[in-house]
């Protein structure tokens, strides 16, 4: 009875070390995920803001053609992504 009841408890032990490891395992899953998600959405938002950037300049280049407007364009796109990053620091 007594070494039953032991048996008993000692494999309570032990399943719950199992489940204890593996909800470890899944917590430093989920983190990483988080991390790989947030650094995906930080790409989009930089990836979106360079196709603005490049439609922008088609736009002025479309419409006008010269050197100097395209100098103009890169001028004033860099000033933008300057605030950009004032903003979010």
């Amino acid at each position: 009875m007594l070494e039953g009841l032991r048996q008993d408890i000692l494999a309570l032990i032990s399943m719950y070390e199992k489940t204890r490891k593996e909800r470890d395992e899944l917590a430093s899953e989920l983190r990483k995920s988080r991390e790989t998600v947030e650094e995906y959405r930080k790409q989009i938002i930089e990836l979106d803001r360079e196709i603005d950037n490049l439609r922008l300049r088609s736009a002025f280049l479309a419409a006008s053609g010269d050197e100097e407007a395209k100098k103009k364009i890169d001028r004033l796109i860099r000033e933008i992504d300057k605030c950009i990053s004032i903003m979010e620091g």
